[in-house]
Order: structure tokens, then sequence, then C-alpha cells
């Protein structure tokens, strides 16, 4: 920005802050010629009431950008909402003795208030467990010691420490998070995505976009990225044996539903459905006219640095794949992850 620039900004704002004249964002859509960016913010667990790290790890540095670009002119819309399916919920229930879906109802007001009281200024915030999420569509009962770097409170899915992605079996010492006994191993039919098949389409994206001079991919971002890909991508489990989730609309398949980490980044367009209808795919199938950016914690670059474009890729059906991903480091307090312990 020019300071001349930046100085008008600065003398419209101080004079009356609702200087910008914006399309209402029901009908908001990107326009040729304009800079059109599409922002979301990772979507919070519904399972319990947000703590700093939700605030600093993805919501407020969007919340800040999002409002950079309406002042700059930008077509803007920031999109964000509750992560309401999977076993993380399914918990929650059990120890309220409730059903997923008090839960998800409960938790969703709360989160929506707490932002709303950061005066955080999303033009939609959402939930997953909507007939829009459907339509585009338990390993974390487990817990254990991570078999890579010794955490002592990895999860069935991902160790929160080292950030690898991991199967419940897997685990040493595993248990379950709820009566605490060793889980048995038994066999199931599951539904894989082939991120191995996809790995040099994703390497050359991934690698385009950060070279790119205007490039906003975060340095903790692009080394976690190329970990995974220089690691060689392998076949990744996308079904789950719980009640609660996306079913999956499959003969044979009846009592399976999505895996949360492969369904949730799906939330980004149902959501955004939910507020511009059948708009939704001026801005996520127009990938030439919009740039998207992820803003998220440093344990989502996976997912949306690698298993989504990758899901995005394989349905070659013209996505909107995301353009820089802007990870934020863990918020910690005494020398360990910030996050809200569940007891």
């Amino acid at each position: 920005m020019e300071p001349q620039q930046a100085a008008q900004i600065r003398d419209a704002w101080s004079q009356n802050p609702t200087f910008l004249e914006l399309t209402p964002k029901e009908k908001r859509v990107p326009v040729k010629g304009k800079r059109n960016i599409l922002i979301t913010s990772a979507l919070p667990y519904v399972n319990n009431v947000p703590h700093l790290g939700n605030i600093i790890g993805c919501v407020l540095s969007a919340d800040v950008f999002a409002r950079y670009c309406r002042m700059r002119g930008h077509e803007t819309l920031y999109i964000c909402g509750t992560d309401e399916y999977g076993t993380a919920t399914e918990t929650k229930a059990l120890q309220e003795g409730v059903t997923p879906k008090e839960v998800c109802d409960r938790y969703h007001v709360i989160h929506k208030k707490i932002y709303e009281w950061f005066n955080i200024e999303f033009d939609i915030f959402g939930r997953t467990t909507t007939s829009q999420q459907t339509e585009f569509l338990a390993d974390r009962f487990v817990t254990g010691i991570c078999p890579f770097c010794a955490y002592d409170d990895a999860r069935g899915d991902q160790c929160d420490s080292c950030g690898r992605l991991i199967n419940a079996v897997e685990l040493k010492s595993p248990k379950c998070h709820i009566c605490k006994q060793e889980p048995k191993v038994r066999q199931s039919t599951h539904i894989f995505l082939h991120l191995d098949a996809l790995q040099d389409d994703v390497r050359q994206y991934v690698e385009n976009e950060i070279a790119k001079p205007n490039t906003r991919w975060s340095s903790n971002a692009i080394a976690i990225v190329k970990g995974w890909i220089k690691g060689g991508l392998e076949k990744r489990c996308i079904t789950r044996d719980l009640k609660w989730g996306t079913a999956v609309p499959l003969a044979g398949f009846e009592n399976k539903v999505f895996y949360v980490w492969y369904d949730a980044p799906i939330g980004y367009l149902s959501i955004t459905k939910c507020l511009v209808g059948d708009n939704w795919t001026k801005w996520w199938k127009n990938p030439k006219e919009v740039e998207l950016f992820n803003f998220i914690g440093k344990d989502n670059v996976a997912f949306h640095g690698v298993m989504f474009p990758c899901t995005q890729l394989g349905a070659r059906d013209n996505y909107t794949i995301v353009n820089h991903v802007c990870a934020t480091e863990y918020l910690n307090y005494e020398d360990t992850k910030f996050r809200l312990v569940f007891v």
C-alpha cells in the first residue's frame, strides 16, 4: 500500500467508520476486474467453550485481514462456523448425558456470542450440521502415546505435539477416552482417499503457489506441507464407524459416516451456500478470479495444505483451491499447548 493510500484510508475511517459501501453479504459475488478475496478461519470444534487459542490461532488474524480487504475495496467474503461432527461431539454428549445435537445447539450459540463479544465480523458464522453440508458430501475416542514423538496424550487420528497424522492402532499404550480400558482391534470396511495418486498434482500446485511473488504462505505452513509431500503421501481413510456425522451415501456403508477432517473443510463450501445460495459456485469454482486464504493453527496445516487440496484436485471440477495458508504457532502456557482439557 502506498503512503498516500494509507493516509486516505486513515482519514476516512477517523471521520466515519461506516464510510465503506459494501454489497449486502447475501448478494456478494466475485466481481470481474476486482480483487476477490475468500477468507476462512478454521472451524472450531463445537464441543466446548472457545478459549484464547481459538481466538488468537485463526479467528482474530482472519478478522483483521478481512477488515483490511474491505477497506481496500476488495470484494471480500469471510467464512467460519462450528465444526459439529465427529467423536469429540459424541464424547461431550456422553459426558453431559445429552444427545450430540443438543451439544451442538448449545455450544454453537455460546461460540457465536463469544465471537460477537470480541467484535469479530464474520460474513457468516454457520454450522456443519446442515442439509447443505450433507448435500456436499472414531478414532478420537482412543488416546495413547505417539509412536513418533512419545507425546503421552496423542489422539487416535493426530498427535497435537508433533502434528503427525496417525492411526489409532499405531498408538502405544492405547486406552478409551471414556472408560479408560484398552480397546480391541476389529476388522471393518472403509473408504480411502488415494493421496498417493494425487501426490504429483498437489506438489506441483503447492510449489506454484509458494513460488508466486505475492505468496502469503507462512513459513511453518511451507515447512509442514513440504515435509508431508517429501515423506510420500499415503492412502488415508475417510470413513468412521460412528453414529454422529455425515452419512456415507453408498450401499454397504449404511453404518458409516465421513471422517470429521475429510468432512469439515467441506463445511466452508456448505456454509457459503447457506449465505449466498447457488452463488456459492462463483466463489468456490472460480480459481481464476478468487483468491482463497486459510487462517489456521499449525495443527491444521496438513488438512488444509494437503488433504483438502487433494480432495479438490481429485474431483477434477475446477474448485477454488487455497492460495495462501496462514498458520499460527500454538499459544503456549507453561511450555505446553494452550487448550481445554476434558476431565
